[in-house]
């Protein structure tokens, strides 16, 4: 059977070549004759899988040495917690509001520091994130929080804040989707099931001048500073995870980097955003200099026709394109191991479609 077009918002789909090297590896990885799920994560073979995979990764975004990455559990969420915690005690912290994803690390980070809502996205029919000379920074604040993509909404900075705080930003659904400047941010956190590789892996890349402030009790394994000095090893990692990580690593090296998945993402883009906005039938409610790269939220001009485009379009290999509960319709994930076939057979369908129900 052929592979399905998959357009989760995550775990997201994965690389056809990096699948296939893993299943070619899977019985015997590196001469072994083990899996790498079988193997120590202690071991010298797999740790010099971490450090290529570090490597690579560095390589990619151009990560300097005055930065640490390290490979986390808990997902991005458990980060909402251990962000105010690592920053120290009487904390105040700085949070642009720009929806579901932002508010779950307001909501966390109240636990453990007093935090100041600097902007909120608009609530009115177009999303639209505020312009930075309207956000209303706190005194002395630890650190700017912003979340750079939301994955329900679809709403995505693309730009970075000019302040002269630490910037924290979740980048887990953007994180290797084009190139950045790290050097720009004080902590970078990724869940890897977008773009990265299988759930259960978390990078994070924090500047080392950061590190050292987290408060008293922050439980050991919350603690950056213990995951820096031991390598991401002080406990056992998601050691298959990091190993599929580094594969994808690699996969975006051989391709060109991150500029040319940059190119390929915005034609992807572009691609549905340019057939809705041509459309009658389809819509999408954000501001276009926001709109995602990554996930594209649009509904039908009937929404009790969703069912019926949800059926016929899975029936056709064109999968999990139901919108998130909080908001319904429908939402593309095009992440970067989307590929533009995916796209192209997405439109298809639903210009047939539109054509057949409009």
């Amino acid at each position: 059977m052929p592979r399905a077009f998959n357009f989760c918002a995550g775990p997201a789909t994965l690389p056809e070549e990096v699948l296939l090297k893993a299943k070619d590896e899977l019985l015997d990885w590196r001469g072994l004759g083990v899996s790498v799920m079988e193997v120590s994560h202690r071991s010298k073979e797999f740790m010099e899988t971490v450090d290529l995979a570090e490597s690579s990764l560095r390589r990619l975004l151009e990560i300097p040495d005055s930065y640490a990455v390290l490979f986390l559990q808990g997902g991005a969420s458990l980060q909402f917690s251990a962000i105010p915690i690592n920053f120290g005690v009487n904390t105040v912290a700085d949070y642009v509001h720009t929806g579901h994803w932002s508010e779950k690390s307001i909501k966390e980070a109240k636990r453990f520091c007093d935090v100041k809502i600097v902007a909120e996205i608009n609530s009115d029919d177009l999303l639209r994130i505020p312009a930075e000379d309207t956000w209303e920074y706190s005194k002395n604040p630890a650190y700017l929080h912003l979340t750079s993509n939301e994955t329900i909404s679809g709403v995505e900075f693309f730009w970075t804040p000019n302040c002269s705080i630490p910037i924290v930003a979740d980048m887990s659904s953007t994180l290797l989707s084009r190139p950045i400047d790290v050097t720009k941010y004080g902590v970078i956190y990724a869940g890897a099931q977008k773009n990265i590789g299988p759930a259960g892996l978390t990078i994070l890349i924090v500047r080392k001048d950061l590190l050292g402030n987290a408060i008293e009790s922050c439980p050991s394994m919350l603690n950056w500073t213990v995951a820096a000095e031991n390598s991401s090893m002080q406990n056992t990692p998601p050691t298959f995870a990091i190993y599929m990580a580094g594969l994808v690593f690699s996969w975006l090296e051989e391709i060109g980097g991150l500029d040319v998945m940059e190119s390929i993402n915005r034609r992807k883009a572009s691609a549905i955003y340019e057939f809705i906005d041509k459309s009658d039938f389809y819509s999408n409610n954000v501001e276009v200099k926001n709109r995602s790269l990554m996930n594209v939220p649009f509904r039908l001009m009937n929404d009790r026709l969703d069912e019926k485009f949800l059926e016929e379009s899975s029936s056709l290999g064109l999968l999990n394109l139901k919108g998130h509960r909080a908001i319904g319709g429908m939402r593309a994930s095009i992440y970067n191991a989307v590929p533009e076939d995916a796209v192209n057979a997405l439109i298809s369908f639903m210009s047939d479609f539109e054509i057949r129900y409009g």
